[in-house]
Parts: structure tokens; C-alpha cells; sequence
């Protein structure tokens, strides 16, 4: 039995109608970061504005950037561009890009004290602009989603003021000072809450939450700094938001899947492409929606290997309410033309 609630079929919204439970005569397909380096008008729009930030607070160039692969695919759903770091930087931690080594966060809060910080909750008020701008132009039969990064995740990131490998750092902090971490987790919590929501009532119909370093904890941590997160924030916004579908995303959390699916509740849940799908839908509760999980390598290789892994894909989920997605972002160096490819061979 599904662990999501009833909820109406819309029938001129085919993702929104998936994610409600639906099962669809064919998936209907978005990509994680579809909207970005590997378009050439996203490529010279970013060029024009001079860097990432610069893209995600103009507001019209935001919203622009994320109707562009809706105009030339015409995806299912489209994703608001944005980047999960907006929350520590509404927090009060400086936010910057290095150029080729990705984003910085400033002070740290592995040497600094959270209640140090002074929030600045207007440098969100953008995004929602942006959100506005881009419910008013997309196509009626398509899904606008909105996200977030889970608390774990953006977590490591103000605790080390960058992405890491192994996110050694907040995984000391969490076990040195459970109640300092706790801190910081809950202040993530409540300020995604108010993210969300504000995304909802400016058009988002459904929202997704990236817990992209969730593959690095160990199963009592995952517990503690994943799930009862997670499943506290699911619960609070299906409480003030009950017709938006949740997609939950734990990035490499291979066998506690079932777990997160069990104790999340989210509407959904997005498998990785390390995830074999087979056991996925043997294992995670029946009728639950799942999204993904094409391997975002095999859509750079195209031809017959893309055919046999989108194939693979499509038959592992008799039954079941799919979305087609990759098991994670779409890379820079994708070719256009094996996007092509992919939407022909889903959709035939």
C-alpha cells in the first residue's frame, strides 16, 4: 500500500499527475539540472551576466534560464534554477563561486557559532520573483517544480564552507557536538520551511529535496541527521501545503532507501544511477512514485548503449507511478543531440 495520500488526477499535467500516484501510459520525463551548461543560450545568457550568482538574482534572466530546455524539449516539468546554497546565505553566511572549484561559504561554522550569524531572509526575495515570472510562461501541461537542499547537506556545506568528498568535517561536528549540530540542523529546518512554502505560493506545484551527501553517513547517523529531519519537514509542509507532492532525493543512500521511503514519506522518491531499479521497486512501498534512474554517463555515450540503459529503466517499474529522470544532474558535456535521443526513445 502506497504510502502517500489520495490526492485528485489532473489530467492536463502529466508529471503533477504521476507524483499524485497516477500510473501514465508513458513516464513523463524532467532531467536534474536541465537547465544549464551543456545549452548554448544558457552558456551565452551566463556569459552576458557575468557568473551563477549573478543568473540567480536577476530575476528575469533566473526565470528565462528555466523555460529554456522546456522551449527546446519540451520537458514534463521544469525546474526552478536556483542553487540549494541560497539558504546559508539567507542565514547569514557569505556565498561565493570560485572559478573552477565551485562554491564557498564564509564564516565557517566548523570555528564559528551559528547564533553568530545575522540572517537576511530578503536575499531569497529573488527567487520567489523568479518563481512569479516563470509560473506566468510555462506551457499549461507542464509541472513547475520547486527545491531545496536537505538540512543534512547544506548542513556540510556552512560547516565547511564547501563541498567535500567525504563531508569529514560535519560528520566530526555531529558526533563532537550532537547539540551544537542539532542547532544548526533545525535552523536549516525551519528557515526551508518558510523557502518552500513562500516557492508554493508563488507557483511551484511541487517541490523536491536534495539530500545530495546523504551517501556519506553511517546508518545511525543517516537516521539521525537525515530521516527525522527530512521526515519532520515533509510532515510540516504537507501540514500547511497538503495538495503538493514532496519528492524526496537521498543521493547514495543504496540499501536505507527503504527506510527513507518508509519514515520520510515523501510523495516520492528519486533513486540515484547506482541504484539497482529491479530492487528498488521490490523493495520501497508499493505504489509509492519513484523518479529516475538513467546513469547520466550513459546519455553522454548516446547510440545503442543510451537505448539499452533507457530500456532498462523503463521496464523495471511495472505497475508503478515512474517519472524518467537521471540518477543525477545532467553533465556539461552532454551532447544536445543524445537529449534528443532520449525524449524519442521515452516517449515512442
Amino acid at each position: 500500500m502506497s504510502l502517500a495520500p489520495a490526492r485528485p488526477i489532473s489530467t492536463d499535467k502529466p508529471l503533477l499527475n504521476v507524483l499524485r500516484g497516477h500510473v501514465a501510459d508513458r513516464p513523463p520525463v524532467w532531467l536534474m539540472r536541465q537547465a544549464g551548461r551543456y545549452l548554448p543560450e544558457y552558456r551565452a545568457l551566463r556569459a552576458e551576466k557575468g557568473g551563477f550568482l549573478e543568473l540567480v538574482h536577476d530575476s528575469e534572466a533566473a526565470a528565462d534560464v528555466t523555460l529554456q530546455p522546456i522551449r527546446r524539449f519540451g520537458f514534463d516539468g521544469a525546474i526552478l534554477f536556483s542553487d540549494i546554497l541560497v539558504i546559508p546565505h539567507a542565514l547569514g553566511q557569505d556565498l561565493w563561486f570560485e572559478a573552477g572549484e565551485g562554491p564557498r561559504l564564509a564564516p565557517r561554522l566548523v570555528d564559528f557559532a551559528l547564533d553568530g550569524l545575522i540572517p537576511a531572509r530578503e536575499r531569497l526575495d529573488d527567487v520567489y520573483q523568479t518563481v512569479r515570472l516563470v509560473a506566468a510562461a510555462l506551457p499549461p501541461e507542464t509541472t513547475f517544480l520547486g527545491f531545496a537542499g536537505s538540512p543534512w547537506t547544506v548542513a556540510t556545506y556552512m560547516i565547511a564552507g564547501q563541498g567535500s568528498r567525504e563531508q569529514a568535517e560535519a560528520r566530526r561536528y555531529a558526533y563532537r557536538d550532537p547539540i551544537a549540530f542539532q542547532a544548526i540542523i533545525d535552523a536549516i529546518s525551519d528557515l526551508t520551511l518558510e523557502y518552500l512554502c513562500r516557492q508554493i505560493e508563488a507557483g511551484v506545484e511541487a517541490v523536491q529535496l536534495f539530500d545530495s551527501w546523504s551517501g556519506s553517513l553511517s546508518p545511525e547517523q543517516f537516521e539521525s541527521w537525515v530521516i527525522a529531519p527530512n521526515a519532520k519537514l515533509v510532515a510540516r509542509l504537507r501540514a500547511a501545503h497538503p495538495q503538493v507532492p514532496v519528492i524526496g532525493f537521498p543521493k547514495g543512500a543504496g540499501g536505507k532507501l527503504p527506510a527513507y521511503a518508509r519514515e520520510v514519506r515523501p510523495d516520492a522518491i528519486g533513486l540515484d544511477e547506482t541504484v539497482d531499479p529491479a530492487w528498488a521497486h521490490a523493495s520501497i512501498p508499493e505504489n509509492l512514485p519513484v523518479q529516475g534512474n538513467l546513469d547520466p554517463l550513459a546519455l553522454i555515450t548516446g547510440g545503442e548503449a543510451l537505448e539499452r540503459a533507457v530500456a532498462r529503466v523503463l521496464s523495471s517499474f511495472p505497475g508503478r507511478p515512474h517519472v524518467f529522470n537521471l540518477g543525477h544532474g545532467i553533465l556539461p558535456d552532454t551532447p544536445i543531440a543524445h537529449v534528443e535521443q532520449l525524449l524519442e526513445l521515452v516517449r515512442r
